[in-house]
């Protein structure tokens, strides 16, 4: 397998919104491996040209959309520079040009105090690590035609990953980690495209806890050593809460979540 080949054709479809024929139909025999070994070809290739890593996107952490899809994992990329955004006042507008069948999912994101402990499943420890936490929207994109792929061709396309949009960050303290960790996996979010509710999901959509989904990239990464460690400063968006919806300019997104301290929800409208 030529995974520089691979990785620019991949990253050229990103540059321009092209669609490229899935990996796994001319090759049956990339898998995991080789997957991440594309991904980590398109990491040296995105620095080399100036981009800088500033996160990781979890993906497929909620399960119940796993048969959509054909997934049988979750699955990572890093986010960039360029791919993040700040909304302001938990609002922002978004282009979509070069967006190749873009969708969008509400997400819980963190951003780390410092480095996660690996083979930890208690939420509780983990979220000594997370600095703050806030309402994240991630717009993904697929370069496969129709969204079909096999299981690794998900985690070479980028994991999917194009922009991370982050609302307002609540700190975490550690007098309020007990109640924290009850209202990450319970609270719920309602997603409305243009005012009307399209979808409502639950913090334990993400792989039974957000500070799961953590947990399970620390573990990953721990077993590939061609990949930087998580580290302090890092915003990592934990994977969608509900169905991911396909979005188009013109439109204007909403979410509201409840149960969760001091997170209210973010607002995105959509140009061409």
């Amino acid at each position: 397998m030529d995974s520089r080949h691979i990785a620019a054709e991949l990253l050229e479809a990103l540059d321009h919104g092209q669609i490229v024929p899935g990996i796994g139909q001319y090759n049956t025999e990339f898998g995991w491996e080789e997957a991440y070994a594309v991904a980590a070809e398109i990491v040296r290739l995105r620095r080399a040209r100036g981009e800088r890593t500033v996160g990781r996107k979890i993906g497929f952490t909620n399960r119940k959309i796993w048969a959509e899809y054909g997934a049988t994992s979750p699955i990572w990329a890093h986010v960039y520079d360029d791919t993040l955004i700040h909304a302001r006042e938990d609002a922002a507008t978004v282009s979509l040009a070069g967006g190749a069948q873009a969708r969008l999912e509400p997400e819980i994101a963190f951003r780390l105090r410092g480095t996660i402990e690996t083979g930890c499943r208690d939420p509780a420890t983990l979220l000594e690590g997370i600095e703050w936490y806030a309402p994240s929207f991630e717009i993904v994109c697929c370069h496969f035609p129709d969204w079909k792929f096999s299981p690794p061709d998900s985690a070479a396309d980028f994991s999917f990953h194009w922009r991370l949009i982050v609302g307002t960050p609540v700190h975490v303290r550690r007098e309020d980690i007990a109640t924290l960790v009850e209202q990450l996996r319970d609270c719920q979010v309602t997603l409305a495209r243009n005012g009307v509710t399209v979808g409502r999901g639950v913090g334990a959509n993400a792989l039974d806890h957000p500070a799961l989904a953590l947990a399970f990239l620390a573990d990953l990464l721990s077993k590939q050593p061609r990949f930087d460690p998580l580290a302090a400063g890092e915003i990592i968006t934990t994977g969608t809460l509900t169905p991911a919806f396909p979005i188009k300019p013109g439109e204007t997104w909403s979410s509201r979540y409840s149960g969760l301290r001091a997170v209210g929800g973010l607002n995105l409208t959509f140009t061409a």
